[in-house]
Parts: structure tokens; C-alpha cells; sequence
């Protein structure tokens, strides 16, 4: 449905704030980005990595529309970990251009492993583009995105296309960052149960074991094993560890209908 009077950006952002999942942010976001070329994205957040990298991927966010055959030998052999653009993003705020890569291995300063990466990029086809490495307030946080051009486009042409929507392009894909900080999401393994956020809320408001068990009808040990499930779970290795990254993940106090899907998306268009 399209929102009379309104600009496509314009459109598109209030469709994106008006959004109650992650997956309706992501198709969105891929609809809009092929309109300007860029036809494969691969997006990554993390709240608990450690300096330098972008930390395990199990507490990650990672969207991504590229071809399962490309991701397998990304992230199935690890090659992220060699990846300058990701290396780059890690360490670094602000956009780059992928040419960027080039010219450092044409300077002599990639390594083997980048090296690799760099020839597998090329061979699928992921050789022009640019990278988006968005700001946070936490050292612990770090998200990203890169931006494929769809294959035809050469790294010239990506060049001309960032020289006339850049500001643009960086700006929706702030708002397309913004937006999925503030959504629930389930990190890699078992999501928690109904019981097991419930206990660690009441923890996090400062209730005892006796007393959960109490509110909840429960005994004692019963609340103590959602506990240890949770932190399982969680791959925490205390219960303030679980309530963090349930915290960060935005997995506490969740309205139902965000939970079920039954939430309206569009009740401002």
C-alpha cells in the first residue's frame, strides 16, 4: 500500500518504523537497497564482543540475502575472521568503499588469509560495494553492514552511485540499524521459554528464589532449573550474565503480540 503524499524514502522509513519484527526490517531494507544496486547485504550486530573483533557469533545478529553457498564457506569455514571489509568494520566507524581492499593488497599488505577471502569474493561474484560501520556509545557494541552490488557493477560504478545516494543510502541504513537494536531477537540455540524469562525478570527486579516461587506457584527448585536452562540457553555463565544479554537482546518484557506476530505493522499508515 502506498502512503499518500509521501516521498518513497519517506515511505519506506515509516515502514520501517512502523515494523514489529526483525524479518520485516530485513525484507524491507533488501527491497530498498536493490533499488539502488546493491542486491546482496550482509549485516552483523554484536553487544558482547571483545576489542577488535565482532565477537561470538552466537550473541550476533547476522541478516543476510546472499547465496547459501557463499555464507557456508564464510561463516562455515570461518573466512570472516580474514574478511578486510569485516576486519575494517571491527575497528573502524563511518563508510568505506571496497576499493579500499584492493589497493592494500596491491600495496602488499594483506595477508594470506585476506588474500583467500579476497579471491573467493571474486570467483562469487562479491567484488564491488561499499561497507557501513554505524556508531555506538558501548565499546562492547559493534554493528555493521556491507552493501553488495548486484554482479554487472563494477566498483567505478558503485563509486558513482555512492557519489549520488550516498548521504541517502547511509541514512536509511542507520534508521534499518536503529530499528533492529530495539527489536527482540533469539541468538543462535534454544530461545527461552516463557518460564525461564519470567524467572529471570523477577530476578532482574530484585524478587528472591522463595519469592518467584511464591508468585509463580511454584517450589524452589523447580524456579532454580528454569534458571539453569536460562543460562544454558543464554550461553551465560551466571544468572546476572542471563539477565544482560536477555536485557540486550531484548527479550524482557516482551508485548505479546510482537511475540506471536499478531501485532499490527501498520498502525500508522
Amino acid at each position: 500500500m502506498t502512503m499518500t503524499g509521501l516521498s518513497p524514502n519517506m515511505e519506506f522509513i515509516s515502514r520501517v518504523l512502523n515494523a514489529n519484527s526483525i524479518e520485516r526490517v530485513w525484507s524491507l531494507h533488501v527491497e530498498k537497497m536493490a533499488l539502488y544496486g546493491f542486491d546482496r547485504m550482509l549485516y552483523g550486530a554484536n553487544r558482547f564482543r571483545t576489542h577488535g573483533e565482532f565477537g561470538d557469533l552466537s550473541d550476533s545478529v547476522i541478516l543476510t540475502n546472499h547465496h547459501k553457498d557463499y555464507i557456508d564457506l564464510f561463516f562455515g569455514k570461518s573466512l570472516y575472521f580474514h574478511a578486510p571489509m569485516a576486519i575494517w568494520a571491527a575497528n573502524n566507524t563511518g563508510v568505506c568503499s571496497w576499493q579500499w581492499a584492493v589497493e592494500r593488497r596491491a600495496c602488499g599488505k594483506s595477508t594470506e588469509g585476506q588474500d583467500k577471502i579476497l579471491d573467493l569474493n571474486e570467483r562469487m561474484g562479491v567484488s564491488a560495494g561499499y561497507s557501513i560501520s554505524f556508531d555506538t556509545i558501548s565499546e562492547r557494541s559493534k554493528s555493521a553492514i556491507g552493501l553488495c552490488a548486484r554482479q554487472g557493477l563494477t566498483q567505478a560504478d558503485v563509486e558513482d552511485i555512492w557519489a549520488e545516494h550516498g548521504a541517502e543510502i547511509v541514512l536509511l541504513n542507520n534508521l534499518v540499524n536503529q530499528k533492529i537494536s530495539t527489536l527482540p531477537f533469539t541468538r543462535q540455540g534454544k530461545p527461552l521459554t516463557d518460564r525461564q524469562r519470567e524467572v529471570l525478570q523477577w530476578v532482574a527486579d530484585g524478587k528472591t528464589l522463595q519469592d518467584i516461587a511464591t508468585i509463580m506457584g511454584l517450589n524452589q527448585a523447580t524456579v532454580e532449573k528454569h534458571l539453569r536452562l536460562a543460562r544454558t540457553n543464554l550461553n551465560a555463565d551466571t544468572t546476572a550474565q542471563a539477565i544482560l544479554k536477555a536485557s540486550m537482546q531484548n527479550q524482557f518484557f516482551i508485548f505479546e503480540g510482537l511475540r506471536t506476530g499478531k501485532a499490527r505493522e501498520n498502525l500508522a499508515l
